[in-house]
């Protein structure tokens, strides 16, 4: 006797993923709080100047610029990053690719490159284990690994950023225009709306 094949996966409404990204960056400056505060662990340096943006903005370029290069040259990545951005990009209206930007660049890089590179001692070590989660939250779902494994790829070179500079600034300002970008390239390309 045949079983019926399982429903495909209902797409996501423009509320959900907004409340879903809302929610997510609440949980993930509770996190970076509650780990600030009981570890009492020292936020890692923020220092707002026109170098650290100009560093930020040519970094979010150098991530987007690498990111294009790897879509072209690795199949896998490129349908694993289509069906990542598709569920996340499809419902959102053009305007919302703001909170793209804003709600994970500023709660991420709060979280592993603010308080988890310090709280783990600000070397090798802590770049490396605060990028494979930065990794694993990108992991939607077993065959997406091409994407977790580029998200580390990219939590690497932003950790390194704060590490080389000694200033958070850098990697959110990169985080933030580098979702951006993506996000409206994607929707460019794809034409949706």
């Amino acid at each position: 006797m045949n079983q019926p094949s399982p429903a495909p996966f209902e797409p996501l409404t423009r509320p959900q993923v907004l409340i879903a990204m809302g929610v997510t960056a609440v949980v993930l400056l509770i996190i970076a709080k509650g780990w600030q505060y009981f570890g009492n662990v020292s936020l890692f340096p923020v220092e707002i100047t026109p170098i650290a943006i100009a560093w930020g903005v040519g970094l979010a370029i150098a991530i987007t610029a690498m990111s294009a290069l790897v879509h072209w040259l690795w199949p896998a990545y490129r349908r694993s990053a289509h069906v990542y951005l598709e569920l996340v990009l499809k419902p959102l209206a053009w305007p919302d690719v703001i909170w793209l930007g804003l709600l994970p660049g500023l709660s991420e890089e709060l979280l592993f490159r603010g308080v988890m590179l310090p709280a783990l001692g600000q070397g090798t070590i802590a770049l490396i284990l605060s990028s494979l989660l930065f990794g694993t939250l990108h992991l939607s779902s077993p065959e997406q690994w091409p994407y977790m494994v580029w998200a580390m790829v990219i939590g690497l070179v932003l950790g390194g950023s704060a590490l080389l500079t000694g200033n958070l600034c850098i990697p959110v300002f990169a985080h933030i225009l580098t979702n951006m970008i993506s996000g409206l390239l994607w929707k460019r390309v794809y034409a949706l709306e």
